[in-house]
């Protein structure tokens, strides 16, 4: 079944559905007679007048209402909700480990996870990400699947393995493009991350909405964007195919960590183009070159995130055998420059091609 429970559910306004259903049908309600029909399989070839004299109780009226939210029985109902709200407040990072290889503790000092019901805001020096999870806790391991809404990895979805034990949370995820792992540990080339985290404040956080949905974004100035990115390779599209390995990275004036940047990779095949941190996704997107000024232009047609099915505009060149980007934010004007200050949007990237 499809869980159909709302946002940041709660059990006693769920307790408040089920006695309300039971006095609508005493009423003669016939939604309430309906719902009772389509969910309950004592009810289900009843007339609605039988439905009204059967005698049902609140028992049953809780046992429609699961049902109606995707669960077989009001005792899964409140296991899940129960969870979910033993999950909620503000959590911090005690280890996290990336296909096998742990970041070291100072890394993760400034990142967090706050839980609100089942919405969640992940705020990390290099981005945040926001969205929706649901929980299956039927599951041994419990089963968990994120959908992220916004940030770098909006539109996507990773699944994982999660357990709760007091103050201290537990998560191994397959990143976005990975299998549910089916335990707790990493492997390189596995693409699962392991996380280990402790509770600082048990108090729901406030503005956790999850995010707000990718929109139609900036429009592209293509009337085939598709079309007018499937180019043939030039040589330096050609020289860029391969991997490449992080050396900075400044965003809107900000430096991202040093200790963060050899968890960073760059990887251009054919025409596509995608940036990975820590394993999630940052940038995916089709690139073309303008070989012909100096410094060459550069134009993206973002495929994944908020950006998706945006262009941005930038600027590269070579610098001996490393490979110098600046992107402007999605509908923002062609850079002059290889800046990135404060309030610019810009991204400045350098990269070193992996051996």
């Amino acid at each position: 079944m499809s869980r159909r429970l709302p946002a940041r559910p709660n059990l006693e306004h769920l307790r408040s559905q089920a006695k309300v259903l039971l006095a609508k049908l005493r009423e003669g309600d016939a939604e309430a007679a309906r719902t009772f029909n389509d969910y309950l399989p004592e009810a289900a070839t009843l007339s609605p007048g039988d439905v009204r004299a059967h005698g049902f109780r609140l028992a049953d009226a809780q046992a429609a209402i699961a049902r109606k939210s995707g669960f077989a029985a009001w005792p899964g109902l409140t296991r899940h909700v129960d969870r979910l709200r033993s999950m909620e407040g503000t959590w911090s990072f005690h280890s996290l480990e990336v296909d096998g290889a742990a970041l070291s503790a100072s890394m993760l000092t400034n990142s967090s996870l706050l839980i609100d019901g089942d919405r969640f805001r992940m705020e990390s020096p290099e981005a945040t990400y926001e969205g929706i999870f649901t929980i299956d806790v039927e599951q041994v391991p419990h089963h968990i699947n994120i959908d992220f809404i916004e940030g770098p990895e909006a539109g996507n979805r990773c699944e994982g393995l999660f357990e709760l034990d007091g103050d201290r949370f537990r998560l191994c995820l397959g990143l976005v493009g990975s299998r549910r792992p089916e335990h707790f540990v990493t492997s390189p080339g596995s693409g699962h991350a392991l996380e280990e985290l402790i509770r600082k404040h048990h108090a729901r956080p406030p503005a956790v909405d999850g995010g707000t949905p990718c929109g139609e974004g900036v429009k592209p100035p293509f009337a085939d964007p598709d079309a007018a990115f499937e180019c043939l390779l030039t040589p330096t599209l050609r020289k860029l195919q391969g991997e490449w390995l992080c050396l900075e990275l400044i965003t809107a004036g900000t430096p991202m960590q040093a200790a963060w940047l050899p968890f960073g990779s760059r990887t251009h095949t054919g025409v596509e183009t995608k940036v990975v941190f820590g394993g999630q996704t940052q940038i995916h997107a089709k690139i073309r070159f303008n070989e012909t000024p100096l410094p060459m232009e550069v134009d993206y047609y973002n495929l994944v995130g908020k950006a998706k099915g945006a262009v941005s505009l930038g600027l590269f060149r070579w610098d001996g055998d490393e490979a110098i980007f600046c992107i402007a934010p999605p509908g923002a004007p062609r850079p002059s420059d290889f800046s990135s200050v404060a309030g610019s949007g810009r991204i400045l990237s350098r990269w070193k091609r992996k051996l």
